[in-house]
Parts: C-alpha cells; sequence; structure tokens
C-alpha cells in the first residue's frame, strides 16, 4: 500500500507542476521565450485578479545559470506584485536551471520530466501550485 501512496503523491505533484508550468510561463501562439525574465513577463497580461480574490500567497523562483537569478511573485487578495530577488518564506518555491525554465516554458522540456528527474524541484504548497495556474491561466 505505501508504493501506491508514494506512486499517487509523485503523479499529483507531477500534476500541479504540469499546470503550473504550462500555464504560467508558456504561450503556444507567442514566440518562444529566450530568457526567465520572459517567460515570467509574458504572463502577466493572463492574471485573473477574480481568481485571486481571497488567495494571499507568496511564490519563489531561483534559477541557476548565467540567464538565472531570483524572482517572486506576491499575490494578495485580487492583485499582485512581481519582482526580483528573495523574500522571505515564500509559500512555494521553485527551483531549476535557467535553460530547463526557458524549455518548460517553451514546452520543449515536459514538466513532469523535469520533476520526476530532479531537473524541477518544488518546495512548500501543492495546492498554492495548482491555484497559480488558476489565477495564470
Amino acid at each position: 500500500m505505501k508504493g501506491k501512496s508514494a506512486f499517487f503523491n509523485i503523479t499529483s505533484v507531477a500534476m500541479l507542476v504540469t499546470l503550473c508550468v504550462g500555464t504560467l510561463c508558456a504561450t503556444p501562439s507567442r514566440q518562444q521565450n529566450s530568457t526567465p525574465q520572459q517567460a515570467l513577463d509574458k504572463r502577466q497580461d493572463a492574471f485573473q485578479a477574480d481568481k485571486a480574490k481571497g488567495v494571499h500567497a507568496s511564490y519563489q523562483w531561483e534559477l541557476s545559470g548565467p540567464n538565472g537569478g531570483e524572482w517572486w511573485l506576491s499575490v494578495n487578495d485580487g492583485t499582485y506584485e512581481m519582482g526580483r530577488g528573495k523574500i522571505d518564506n515564500p509559500n512555494v518555491t521553485f527551483a531549476a536551471s535557467d535553460e530547463d525554465w526557458v524549455s518548460m516554458s517553451n514546452k520543449t522540456l515536459k514538466v513532469p520530466w523535469a520533476y520526476l528527474t530532479g531537473r524541477l524541484k518544488i518546495q512548500g504548497s501543492h495546492s498554492l501550485v495548482k491555484k497559480l495556474d488558476e489565477i495564470f491561466p
């Protein structure tokens, strides 16, 4: 039974990561991203204030590599702020290389594969990962 539980957890996380990264960073009808900043910037227009009502969450991206760095997103009851740098005590932290993040945003690297092989790491609330997908469809 323990094996089934671990499989369910890995499968659930992979699905949540797919939703989050796929919708937050990928836009098939637009030119492909070449930097993590472009991947994050392109999704700002998708913000759904009504889906963010009552949500108080912070997200941190920690990306290694030459175009890497730290980015944050804070959702606060129907509004959001985004910036570069590190924030204290984020609810969710995503860690990957800059190249892998761009590849995931361009859909040339499958998110579940990146997660399951350790190329994408997620710490924090998986329900808030899913909520991020709803806020930035």
